[in-house]
């Protein structure tokens, strides 16, 4: 296979694993590549850990004489598709036969065939993906790129190594993937690549939900998660993949008042998120904060465009969207919760704020109030210097109430200072109704101030309240 092209170059392959399974490579007397994301990666000056092998040969028989010849106890195999997979304490290596494809219209799984070096290039969804690297000894770091992917990584361009609908016809994850690469390589796509990933969406049909949903989820792990979103909006991608977001685009007028585009706002809400932190949740929330507004939309003559209670109906619709996308449901709650409460900080900014109300935000979201501030400052996007700069001294006002009520009165993860045990203990009851209606009773005294959080002070106010609550039952 390595005469197909010529070496044009040389690059420093550092990760340990590819010397050593290039030695194995050499005692079969067999040709090996590694090729891939972690080529185009290193050459971009990235760093990946999971590495793609391509050899001259039967794959899984080559993955499992590597496997023995380097310890491993197992090796995960696909014999349908000719592919295995060696997990290494250092990394996830896959090893493939050179292969060629061919795809039926009503799946994503493919016929697989043998081939050459450019057949299992050519097979590849990108050009910038389909570059290979020699990591046999006499050739150690040789480059071969029969696609010139090296020319599209310099032109920052995506672009599919066969015909751009054939390539989506064949596998429509490639749609996901080309929107995802765009984001997280600041990479454009060719205009025929971009033309026929739109008209080819529909193809999207055939792909598992989970495999669409990984791919939304790697997109807003990004640096800029707004650029893909965009191109899914522009594409009709979103639409079909997710329609609630779609569906906050355009902005409607009447008479001299209009709402800013929701959709282009919350582009810039999840960039601004992205900037302060990695947790894809808390990114998932930026994206979602928003998604009850096309429901809640009214027009008021006396003040224009309302959206009253879109935080509380936003929040419902969770469930059914973590359903639909198959999304991990222990995430659910904390999503829900900052839906809910993000309109919620900037209430407490008037002076005549109680520390009751402080404290009730602090109950309410306990450890996740930090999150919840970063959403409220990314949610901050007008173009006036000044309104900027007075909404964060509001929030830093906030931040400063909920510090002092925090130190004092200790809301994070609420516990009761007088459990339902002691309750039943101190009240001679059973468990139930009662029991409630009196920790209830309690933790209202503790939010309003009119006692601290703590257990002789809780388990006084029981005494002086528990005949006339109980009598009333």
């Amino acid at each position: 296979m390595h005469s197909e092209q010529a070496a044009a170059r040389r690059i420093a392959l550092p990760h340990p694993l590819l010397s050593r399974i290039g030695a194995v490579a050499d005692a079969e007397g067999m040709e090996a590549y590694v090729v891939g994301g972690y080529v185009r990666d290193l050459l971009l000056g990235r760093g990946d850990n999971d590495i793609d092998i391509v050899v001259a040969g039967d794959g899984v028989a080559f993955a499992r004489t590597v496997g023995r010849a380097l310890g491993l106890q197992s090796v995960v195999a696909f014999e349908r598709f000719g592919t295995a997979m060696l997990p290494f304490p250092e990394g996830k290596v896959e090893v493939v036969g050179a292969r060629s494809e061919r795809y039926r219209s009503d799946s994503r799984k493919p016929d697989v065939a043998s081939g050459t070096l450019r057949d299992d290039l050519q097979r590849r969804d990108f050009r910038v993906n389909a570059i290979a690297a020699s990591i046999n000894r006499a050739h150690f770091g040789e480059i071969l790129d029969p696609l010139n992917g090296t020319g599209d990584l310099a032109a920052r361009i995506l672009r599919t190594p066969l015909d751009p609908a054939q390539t989506f016809e064949d596998d429509p994850l490639r749609i996901m993937r080309a929107i995802r690469f765009a984001a997280q390589l600041g990479f454009v796509i060719e205009p025929r690549t971009l033309e026929a990933l739109g008209a080819m969406k529909d193809r999207l049909s055939v792909v598992s939900q989970e495999r669409i949903t990984d791919e939304l989820l790697k997109l807003l792990r990004t640096v800029m998660p707004s650029v893909g979103l965009k191109l899914m909006f522009e594409t009709g991608v979103l639409q079909l993949v997710f329609p609630e977001i779609a569906q906050m685009a355009g902005v409607d007028q009447r008479q001299d008042h209009h709402h800013k585009d929701v959709f282009l706002h919350t582009c810039t809400v999840v960039d601004n998120i992205a900037g302060t932190t990695g947790n894809v949740w808390l990114r998932f929330a930026a994206l979602v904060h928003d998604i009850a507004k096309p429901r809640t939309k009214a027009y008021r003559e006396d003040v224009g465009w309302t959206f009253h209670g879109h935080e509380e109906v936003g929040a419902r619709m969770m469930k059914k969207i973590f359903t639909r996308l198959k999304l991990p449901m222990d995430p659910l709650a904390y999503v829900e919760k900052l839906v809910r409460f993000h309109l919620r900080p900037m209430v407490l900014v008037g002076e005549a704020v109680t520390d009751s109300a402080v404290r009730r935000l602090v109950f309410e979201t306990g450890n996740d109030i930090d999150d919840l501030m970063k959403l409220c400052r990314a949610d901050i996007t007008s173009k006036n210097p000044r309104l900027v700069s007075s909404y964060m001294r509001n929030y830093e006002v906030v931040m400063r109430k909920i510090a002092e009520v925090e130190e004092k009165d200790r809301l994070r993860n609420w516990q009761p200072p007088v459990r339902g045990d002691e309750i039943m203990e101190v009240c001679g009851l059973q468990q139930g109704k009662k029991v409630g209606i009196l920790k209830k009773a309690i933790e209202e005294a503790v939010l309003d101030g009119r006692i601290p959080n703590e257990h002789d002070a809780a388990l006084r106010y029981l005494l002086s309240i528990k005949e006339v609550i109980l009598q009333k039952e």
